[in-house]
């Protein structure tokens, strides 16, 4: 995507000349002929403008006051200034103030064209650390060493360096966005921003905005300039959650964007190329969806192009232990410095109950036992009524289930099915063979067969 500089200089021989200089090296340039007009600009378009050339000598405003302004209200956008009557000492007040540059006139081109350059490289190792700073403070490590888990890591190893496109599924609080953040840990696209959505969470009549961005007077209240998600997530990643959850209006121009990798921001007719990796996630069956008529298929078979599954924890429940330890680990360094365990019977009410608001419930859980417990042992009376009570309703129905319920394998399974089948209809006809398997609809050579194999002849 083309930089944008704003050029702040009185003489229009300079504007006319630095614009077509850089022009042709590839930006796009915006001019103001006063300090006011400049600043106005800034205020308006900031998300759009990556440097400013500023004059020091300008016939309404000093250029190192407005330096002054643009750095108090926004300290990440580069300032290089320049002067034909400026001495050493404004120099050194610019610099303190922070301009990245001073350039001298009568201006040299080739001199112009290497700060520009320097200053736009500086920005983007700026914005790129502290992309890695954010990360590193909030991206965790899937836990879990079940098979469903290390078969989702492997998976991920496999995907991660790839470009490819993916759609995340699970319900919710099984930990989708942790997996979108591990499948870009390894990507080319690493050190560039993962830009999210969450599309249930924004107003339909905002979503647009949201993601495409608009141009200020595009529409009531947008008194300003913003860029959008696909915008933003230029260069790297876009992960839209709950995708299910977009209306269909949006759904159709989404898939247009990412037909194309182009739009227009709201209100605006400038075409905007982008580049962007694409991780989607759902909680919803999308197929039903799609069957409903809620979401779009054509939209489903451009996102499905690897789809991954994360299982909810009532699938690894002996992945349980780990994640406790985990985040005891995380809540203790951040609530109290008192060690805390579980004792052996509210562990194993953890591990018996079906979670199912899966992580996110474990977690909630465990910040609220570690703020409110007082010893270092938190006990079963420690745990919530209701949890109690659902796993004592889950074991009462296991042990109430019938035997062939409870096999581990479908011929234990079939066995025990037909042997208590055949028994109870025996028992219902008096022990007569012939009104049993009239009775059950099958030959009475087969039914004697079944009563030989099963151990009830006797």
């Amino acid at each position: 995507m083309k930089k944008n500089i704003l050029i702040i200089d009185d003489e229009k021989y300079i504007l006319d000349s630095l614009k077509d200089i850089l022009n042709d090296e590839g930006y796009d340039v915006t001019t103001a002929e006063t300090g006011e007009k400049g600043y106005s600009i800034i205020l308006h378009q900031k998300e759009s403008i990556d440097l400013v050339l500023l004059d020091i000598w300008l016939p309404d405003r000093d250029g190192v006051e407005i330096l002054n302004d643009i750095k108090a209200k926004w300290n990440d956008l580069p300032v290089i200034m320049m002067s034909g009557h400026a001495n050493i000492e404004t120099a050194v007040r610019a610099t303190k103030i922070g301009a990245l540059d001073f350039l001298e006139k009568p201006l040299s081109l080739e001199k112009v064209i290497l700060a520009v350059e320097n200053a736009l490289k500086f920005k983007e190792l700026e914005e790129e650390n502290k992309i890695l700073k954010q990360r590193a403070f909030k991206t965790r490590e899937i836990i879990g060493n079940s098979p469903v888990i290390t078969a989702l890591k492997e998976q991920i190893a496999i995907i991660s360096p790839t470009d490819a496109w993916v759609f995340i599924y699970g319900e919710n609080g099984t930990g989708k966005e942790l997996v979108a953040q591990s499948l870009l840990k390894s990507s080319k696209r690493a050190h560039k921003p993962l830009v999210d959505l969450n599309c249930a969470a924004i107003p339909e009549e905002l979503i647009e905005s949201e993601l495409f961005g608009h141009e200020k007077g595009a529409f009531t209240g947008a008194i300003s300039q913003k860029k959008g998600k696909f915008e933003l997530a230029d260069g790297g990643t876009l992960f839209l959650d709950e995708i299910a959850d977009m209306n269909l209006k949006t759904q159709a121009k989404v898939l247009r964007v990412l037909q194309e990798l182009k739009f227009e921001r709201i209100g605006g007719t400038k075409t905007i190329n982008i580049d962007v990796r694409i991780f989607a996630a759902t909680n919803k069956d999308i197929e039903t969806e799609i069957a409903k008529g809620n979401f779009r298929e054509d939209l489903y078979y451009r996102l499905n192009v690897v789809p991954i599954h994360v299982p909810p924890l009532r699938e690894r429940k002996e992945d349980i232990p780990l994640l406790i330890e985990e985040f005891l680990k995380e809540f203790i360094g951040e609530r109290t410095k008192k060690r805390k365990v579980f004792s052996e019977d509210a562990m194993k009410l953890l591990t018996e109950y079906q979670w199912p608001g899966n992580v996110r419930e474990l977690r909630n859980l465990l910040e609220r036992l570690v703020i409110l417990s007082r010893g270092n042992e938190i006990g079963i009376d420690e745990l919530p009524v209701s949890l109690k009570n659902k796993v004592k309703t889950s074991v009462n129905e296991s042990e109430n289930l019938p035997l062939w319920l409870k096999s581990k394998t479908f011929k234990d399974a079939k066995n025990l099915f037909e042997k208590e089948f055949i028994s109870h209809k025996l028992l219902e006809h008096n022990g007569n063979i012939s009104k049993t398997a009239e009775a059950i609809g099958i030959d009475r050579r087969h039914l004697h067969r079944k009563i030989d194999e099963l151990g009830l002849s006797s």
